[in-house]
């Protein structure tokens, strides 16, 4: 299969919907852009090019070679009380020993704008510290202790604390306010490189920590409200807006050089099949090019009924990932391997999900060549009976074989 060529995979890449609608609004991330248009003839011959040049650029042998040349990570998002919690943690890693998990992703600021961790001294002065981890070296200890890659996971320009004690470093209207989203929620300008420093001095303190992995959430700009009214500090366009991020991306590498510590970002899950940033700034070729590793979230039930062709994407999670990965070789050729879907294991909608939805995305991923993946629920309650190395090789990966760390176990117990 690994020696099938990369237009074999991508046969069945162009329903006539595709790109149709934008990310369904959900409780993690929003997208407010209007619905589009249905694909035309030039958008289709526009694709056929772009897949002839990846056929001719690079194979499915070398792209999965590229991919297994990456760390792999099979991980869970927590949220800071989970991870912060000496007893949920321990908890979270027994059942994690039991499974083919070995990484987690840790929440050390939200979109809240709170800053999860001591030892920040903006967030002290701004008033936006609170402390959920009060020991974040015995956490990423606990957690290397187990043999579980750690991933520091900081939202951006999402912030509900920081306009208000800076209105400066806001987003604002056009009479100086701040601009708020339909939910009130506000934002901070994404242009301000004060606002890049403060959220750095967060990552910075978590490379010290000796965490594996930074992962930019919200790298993006504000979509849920009246965009129109939005200020920035700096001139706003599409050209603007999407360089303007991978600058950041840029200034955080040199910054964070020092502690070798890889650095990511997550993007919207359509970023792998639209042809424009998404009214948001996010270009998922142009910060692919600036990260180690890109999430998009892929989750079937933030999709429109009708993108991809599919009545009720919800229902069909297998499909959703497939065709959104699909899209995504053609787009980014050999960056292709720095994908890491954020996958579904919660409930939105109809139906429930369980074992075999989880499943169902895990597979997908992996016929189209990704190893790397992480599970999100907001309540850390995931569905471990899917997880498990048996279940793994039954209906995911055949040739899956679990690594066996006696120091994970005993760190369980």
């Amino acid at each position: 299969m690994l020696h099938t060529a990369l237009f074999l995979l991508l046969a069945s890449a162009l329903p006539a919907s595709a790109g149709t609608h934008h990310a369904k609004t959900a409780p993690r991330h929003h997208a407010g852009t209007s619905a589009k248009p249905a694909v035309t003839q030039a958008a289709t011959d526009t694709v056929k090019a772009a897949t002839e040049t990846v056929k001719a650029a690079i194979s499915t042998t070398t792209l999965h070679e590229l991919v297994l040349a990456q760390h792999q990570i099979r991980g869970i998002h927590l949220t800071c009380w989970g991870a912060g919690s000496a007893r949920s943690r321990r908890e979270i890693i027994r059942k994690m020993s039991g499974t083919v998990l070995n990484a987690v992703v840790i929440a050390l600021k939200e979109t809240d704008g709170k800053v999860y961790i001591p030892g920040v001294e903006k967030a002290v002065k701004w008033g936006s510290h609170e402390s959920a981890i009060t020991d974040p070296a015995g956490m990423v200890k606990d957690f290397k202790d187990a043999h579980i890659y750690t991933i520091a996971r900081i939202v951006m320009f999402k912030d509900k604390v920081l306009p208000k004690v800076r209105k400066d470093l806001a987003v604002r209207t056009p009479s100086g306010d701040l601009w708020r989203s339909r939910n009130g929620a506000t934002w901070v300008d994404p242009y301000n490189h004060e606002v890049w420093d403060y959220n750095l001095d967060i990552a910075e303190l978590a490379a010290k920590l000796g965490v594996d992995s930074i992962q930019f959430d919200y790298l993006r700009y504000p979509s849920e409200g009246n965009t129109a009214l939005c200020r920035y500090s700096k001139p706003h366009n599409r050209q603007t807006a999407t360089s303007n991020l991978k600058d950041f991306l840029d200034y955080a590498r040199k910054r964070l050089a020092p502690y070798n510590v890889k650095i990511s970002a997550d993007v919207f899950g359509l970023t792998t099949t639209v042809k424009d940033d998404m009214g948001i700034g996010q270009d998922i070729a142009t910060l692919a090019s600036g990260a180690d590793y890109v999430y998009p979230m892929m989750y079937p039930s933030h999709y429109y009924p009708g993108e991809y062709g599919l009545k009720s994407p919800n229902a069909e999670p297998y499909k959703v990932i497939n065709r959104g990965l699909k899209d995504a070789m053609v787009k980014l050729g050999p960056n292709y391997a720095k994908l890491r879907p954020y996958l579904q294991d919660f409930n939105l909608g109809v139906p429930k999900y369980g074992p075999a939805q989880v499943r169902a995305q895990l597979t997908a991923a992996h016929l189209n060549y990704l190893e790397s993946w992480v599970l999100w629920n907001a309540g850390n309650r995931y569905t471990w009976d899917a997880l498990t190395p048996q279940s793994y090789r039954a209906f995911v990966d055949p040739s899956f074989v679990a690594p066996v760390f006696p120091q994970a176990v005993a760190a369980a117990k």
